[in-house]
């Protein structure tokens, strides 16, 4: 291709100017060659001094028919610049932090995430340090643009705090009977978590109550929208209040999960019912049918998932609304076998077959309370009372792990099916 001409011509040669060979040739350099010799190749100019956010988005354009390009790659590409390679510096951080369950999910995108965090933190520390006004203290933020402008030298100097942030945050999770990626109410939230026990470290008993912010983050749903903001504001308060000073941290402040909120939330996979799971295991909760504390058996992979305490099948027999009997308060996390031995049947004839098969009636009723279900509720087959007894008791669950005292019109919401529904 790039020799073309003394080609062509040892090719003439070779066939001693055969005039069909030659045609052949002809046709060759029109249909392949001359295609080549005036391909256009675009090239898009970029001026050094273009900021970093405007050369990831000619990157983005230029690249959607391919792999969607994310900021980790864009970063990688910066630091490549500087003879780094973040991302072979990231499979070996990845390798450590996959150690434990509860980080399996973490990925490139929120650790990088994370290290913006940790180092726009200390820039506004510095600032606070030397008397910058309060107006223009620079901003804690981990979204797209903080990200593009942290520098190789930010990201080496805080990336192993960021690591052990990240096994602080694990070790506090475990604590709380949160082992596995998949009990996470929110990514977002841990990227939030790792990033203020990076800068805090592992509090002591005295404070350690006062992460009763991730509480109020996951059973409010805080995290749901603006998320980035809701880390950025997070980073900036929850240290100060861990550390003695400062105002109450707006998550902890807003958080107020509404009485109605549990009659309404129906996504077994959201982010309010994965929190009242995890508190539920944190409070006791026990297998109906292997006798054991639901922690310790999701510490040995044993499927632990969400089932119905009224079953679906005897909640339509009896005609009860479905958007009654498929809420989170008619939901527990049970095993497998828990859910075979329940089947479709009303809840006073699975009791007597889980009490036939040998646990005893004052066990049976122990291991409800610890789902925070009154017994007799299930052994008169009495859903309404028993809707609004867990509503009550789940309310009342989820505002100690937040620090709130307030349950008022729970009662009267949970026994009354003509309430107001609307999608959670």
């Amino acid at each position: 291709m790039f020799s073309y001409a003394a080609w062509r011509q040892g090719y003439s040669k070779y066939w001693q100017y055969d005039p069909v060979k030659l045609e052949l040739l002809d046709r060759f350099e029109r249909e392949v060659m001359k295609r080549f010799e005036h391909f256009q190749v675009p090239v898009i100019r970029l001026k050094p001094g273009l900021p970093k956010t405007a050369i990831c988005r000619v990157f983005e354009k230029v690249n959607t028919q391919s792999e969607q390009l994310n900021f980790f790659d864009l970063a990688t590409a910066c630091f490549a610049s500087q003879d780094f390679s973040l991302r072979d510096d990231w499979a070996k951080r990845e390798e450590r932090l996959k150690q434990h369950r509860v980080l399996q999910t973490v990925k490139e995108t929120d650790y990088i995430a994370c290290v913006a965090l940790v180092a726009t933190y200390h820039q506004r520390q510095q600032a606070i340090a030397a008397g910058t006004p309060t107006q223009q203290l620079p901003a804690v933020a981990c979204s797209r643009e903080e990200v593009l402008d942290l520098s190789l030298a930010d990201y080496q100097k805080y990336a192993d705090q960021v690591v052990v942030g990240y096994e602080e945050a694990a070790r506090f999770l475990y604590g709380q009977k949160i082992q596995t990626a998949e009990n996470l109410p929110y990514q977002i939230q841990l990227v939030a978590l790792a990033a203020i026990l990076a800068v805090v470290g592992y509090p002591q008993d005295r404070v350690r109550a006062k992460l009763e912010w991730f509480w109020c983050g996951s059973c409010a749903a805080l995290y749901t929208s603006w998320h980035e903001r809701r880390a950025s504001r997070d980073m900036v308060e929850v240290p100060i209040w861990l550390n003695g000073g400062g105002e109450l941290p707006n998550t902890v402040q807003m958080a107020h999960l509404q009485a109605e909120r549990l009659l309404l939330v129906r996504r077994r996979h959201g982010a309010v019912y994965k929190a009242i799971n995890a508190l539920l295991r944190k409070n006791g909760a026990i297998d109906f049918a292997a006798g054991e504390a639901l922690a310790e058996i999701n510490l040995f992979n044993d499927p632990i998932n969400s089932h119905h305490i009224f079953p679906v099948a005897y909640c339509k027999k009896q005609g009860i609304d479905k958007d009654r009997y498929n809420s989170l308060v008619n939901l527990t996390p049970l095993s497998r076998l828990s859910n075979q031995k329940i089947g479709g049947k009303a809840p006073s004839q699975y009791l007597r077959v889980l009490e036939a098969e040998g646990i005893s009636r004052r066990r049976m009723d122990e291991i409800l309370r610890s789902h925070l279900i009154e017994p007799e509720t299930l052994r008169a087959d009495d859903f309404e009372s028993f809707l609004s007894k867990r509503a009550y008791a789940l309310m009342d669950l989820v505002n100690r792990a937040m620090g709130k005292t307030s349950t008022g019109g729970l009662m009267e919401i949970a026994s009354n099916p003509t309430s107001k529904r609307a999608s959670a």
